[in-house]
């Protein structure tokens, strides 16, 4: 077949599909409109509360973040590192969506060299970084209520976001709670998953809720997260 064949051959294709899709708008109703409108826009997104409320947005350029997670005593006494796990499991997060974060174990390595700290704005004027995100993390758990068996993923926290100035101070522009449950429906059994291995996958569907907060996200990936 000649290189001309071949062309109209794919000019005859595209007028096909094109011709199919158009009178299936117009015969089938909405609904067929509705999916050549994904097909063509792609798949609707949910602006992150943090731009919504304060019109700025972290994955814009120049722009580092920090990420710091304080937990009481009573909770790191049963999860000893949860501060630090939780604070790299939600920068990595925020790292796989394009936002630009100061490494986590030099924020680790920071904190335990200052352990007399007690603001955001110290973190974000050690590390020059734009925003500082902390997690105080209330609560947490892994195990269903009143059981050893069954495991079931629970926290509360309140996130919030700091803006830092040149002077090194800061000022808190973004607050909000976070509470969590997972998973949404019945727990899962220790016959059916380790300590470990569950704990893996709670962290990073708590980093995923949490990062939500600063960075756009599908629709559908939130109608689908009660499991």
């Amino acid at each position: 077949m000649s290189k001309s064949s071949a062309n109209r051959l794919v000019q005859s294709k595209w007028v096909l599909i094109f011709g199919g899709l158009t009178w299936c708008i117009l015969f089938s109703g909405c609904r067929v409109g509705l999916l050549l409108g994904l097909l063509i826009a792609g798949p609707p997104t949910v602006e992150p509360e943090f731009d919504r409320q304060t019109k700025e947005s972290m994955t814009d350029k120049d722009v580092t973040v920090a990420v710091v997670c304080f937990a009481p005593t009573e909770v790191r006494y049963s999860f000893d590192n949860i501060d630090h796990e939780l604070a790299k499991y939600v920068a990595f997060r925020l790292a796989e969506h394009k936002i630009s974060i100061v490494p986590p174990d030099h924020i680790h390595a920071w904190l335990e060299e200052n352990k007399d700290w007690d603001k955001p704005e110290e973190i974000g004027a050690a590390f020059k970084s734009t925003y500082v995100i902390y997690v105080d993390l209330n609560e947490f758990s892994l195990f269903e209520e009143g059981s050893t068996s069954l495991y079931r993923g629970r926290s509360e926290a309140v996130v919030s976001a700091w803006k830092m100035d040149d002077d090194g101070t800061a000022e808190k522009i973004f607050s909000m709670e976070k509470i969590s449950k997972f998973p949404q429906q019945q727990p899962v059994s220790a016959a059916e998953d380790t300590y470990p291995n569950f704990k893996g996958r709670y962290l990073s569907r708590l980093s995923n809720e949490i990062g939500r907060f600063f960075y756009e996200y599908y629709l559908s990936d939130e109608i689908g997260a009660g499991n």
